[in-house]
């Protein structure tokens, strides 16, 4: 009995994992990312919470071409367009499932797909934000997707906020961002407009479509 216990228990473990694996993320989907990076991604995720009460400190933007699915994102290396699985495999949860969560715009607001993908493919190779600076002509991941979903109008369906790199368990500077401006030899920018993943995942503009963990 014990035998057949352990036998049927990995049976239904190897489904889940199966079924987690199955969703086919569509275009213009968004893909959050709860991205092990260190001290940095652990501070993003610190001041904002995401959807469902989840960590993200990632977000790109899914592409399916010639039956391929990518990712268009802003990373260090700038914006690229990625592999899914290469995405979805970049961070895993204990059970080893991918941390992502996928996105998609409410029914309403659809039609900016064709031209937020356009805006992305135009935008690939462009140089990371490092700066946090959302009049330049360089992209961190939020960033990318903000320009990305604008209207005809140039207005994005997603909202600026006060952006802040103080730990708010005790109001100082996470010593990584401090060290990091202070190396980049550029103006702190508490409080100057941004967004980030968290904040993309709980606007009321997309639904929340599967997790895949």
């Amino acid at each position: 009995m014990l035998k057949q216990f352990i036998i049927l228990i990995f049976i239904v473990y190897t489904a889940n994992i199966q079924c987690q694996q199955s969703y086919t993320p569509q275009t213009g989907e968004l893909l959050f990312q709860d991205l092990d990076c260190g001290e940095f991604c652990d501070a993003i995720e610190k001041v904002t919470q995401g959807y469902g009460n989840k960590s993200f400190s990632h977000v790109g933007i899914a592409f399916i071409e010639d039956s391929s699915i990518f990712v268009i994102e802003a990373g260090s290396k700038g914006v690229v367009k990625t592999p899914f699985q290469t995405f979805i495999n970049r961070s895993l949860d204990s059970l080893h499932r991918p941390k992502v969560i996928a996105g998609r715009l409410k029914h309403k607001y659809r039609y900016l797909t064709p031209s937020a993908i356009s805006k992305s493919l135009n935008l690939l190779g462009k140089t990371y934000d490092d700066a946090f600076d959302i009049t330049n002509d360089k992209y961190y991941c939020s960033e990318l997707v903000y320009f990305a979903f604008m209207d005809k109008s140039g207005k994005s369906i997603f909202k600026l906020y006060p952006m802040t790199f103080i730990d708010p368990t005790n109001h100082k500077i996470f010593p990584a961002w401090e060290r990091y401006f202070e190396s980049l030899n550029i103006p702190f920018p508490e409080g100057k407009p941004g967004l980030n993943p968290g904040s993309i995942s709980r606007c009321n503009k997309i639904k929340i479509m599967y997790s895949f963990y």
